[in-house]
């Protein structure tokens, strides 16, 4: 059974666009594309928990089935967590240097989703998320990147200079939230080995 783990962004949820619509496709084709899960945890805002739920997940599935799907902050963990564990990821629109990203937003923070309780990113997430700055890619064939141009917070070049020898998907215009994302839904379906035929 594959499984595809989505993976949300800084201050978002289970409940992003994203990954709505990303399980809306797959019930929409579930009787095309085999045995499939889906899940989409609510990360912890502290980076070492949100890791540390993301290993509990991963070390469940076999990799050779499971593929990590990550926008923005997610899609660091995505791939960070595809480089340790070995299984394939999606990347869209990532933060690759979230320490930097975020740097702006340290202090008292409330979600995106209304019944989430605020809180609080201090310096020692930053070190956190520091701690696991990727080094190299192993397998880049593994992942898939797919990026926006137009993103208003990101820098899409140090994306796609990073994962150069990945498969990728460049949209020009756009924007942070990667306004064109359901139409990369077969593509992230085919990368997920699920057949979509």
């Amino acid at each position: 059974m594959k499984t595809l783990i989505y993976l949300h962004g800084f201050r978002s949820s289970s409940r992003s666009r994203k990954a709505q619509q990303l399980g809306a496709a797959l019930r929409a084709q579930a009787s095309k594309i085999g045995d499939w899960e889906y899940i989409t945890p609510d990360l912890s805002f502290d980076p070492s928990l949100a890791f540390a739920q993301i290993e509990t997940l991963t070390a469940r599935y076999r990799r050779d089935d499971l593929t990590l799907i990550g926008s923005s902050l997610g899609g660091f963990y995505a791939a960070v967590c595809a480089q340790a564990s070995g299984c394939r990821a999606v990347l869209l629109n990532p933060a690759l240097a979230p320490w930097d990203s975020l740097a702006a937003s340290l202090g008292p923070q409330t979600a995106f989703h209304g019944d989430q309780e605020p809180f609080e990113i201090t310096a020692e997430h930053l070190a956190a998320l520091r701690a696991h700055a990727l080094t190299s890619v192993t397998s880049p064939e593994q992942t898939l990147v797919v990026v926006e141009m137009g993103d208003e917070l990101l820098d899409h070049r140090t994306t796609l200079s990073t994962f150069a020898a990945s498969p990728q998907i460049a949209v020009e215009g756009g924007n942070h939230d990667l306004a064109s994302f359901p139409s990369h839904i077969p593509a992230i379906l085919r990368h997920a080995s699920l057949n979509t035929a």
